[in-house]
């Protein structure tokens, strides 16, 4: 709170008695500089709540308002920086949640990468394959993770992984 205002708050004898050199606007000043620190905390509120603003050890926070906690707390998660990108889309994501394009655009941002593709078999009703490239075989554990908490209840899947650098044919 600024000196000002608090000096409004005072009796108006208080008021003319505050002036500088005196020691009730010494008093004035000290308290103007003790609210500092909160007033600027508060001034800069909207800022935990943002994700790409807010501080790295809060985005698991902000990520659990959006059901994305399955991802914080895991090994080989995802990293803070990809975790602020889909906090950031979490209303979108959520829409598209039990659907191929969710799963891709969910699987995408985690990642950090593109060319994820799912598939769904004539022959297999209820059943989809996740295609994704060889580099991310080792995320196996946070893709079938991502895939069992987006697709929908009676479905079942395959991850497969592909070598999209080799010549069509060989």
């Amino acid at each position: 709170m600024r000196r000002t205002a608090i000096e409004r708050m005072l009796p108006a004898a208080f008021q003319r008695g505050s002036g500088p050199g005196t020691v009730l606007g010494a008093l004035l000043d000290v308290m103007e500089g003790m609210h500092a620190p909160d007033e600027d905390r508060l001034d800069r509120l909207d800022d935990l709540f943002a994700p790409y603003r807010t501080p790295d050890h809060l985005v698991p926070f902000l990520a659990r308002w959006v059901a994305l906690d399955g991802l914080v707390a895991r090994p080989g998660g995802v990293p803070v920086g990809r975790l602020r990108d889909l906090v950031a889309s979490g209303a979108a994501l959520a829409q598209w949640r039990g659907t191929a394009e969710g799963m891709v655009a969910m699987l995408g941002m985690a990642l950090g990468i593109t060319g994820i593709t799912i598939e769904e078999p004539a022959d297999r009703p209820f059943h989809f394959v996740v295609r994704a490239p060889l580099d991310v075989a080792d995320r196996t554990p946070l893709i079938r993770h991502i895939v069992d908490t987006q697709k929908p209840a009676a479905t079942t899947y395959e991850v497969v992984f592909t070598d999209d650098t080799k010549e069509p044919g060989s």
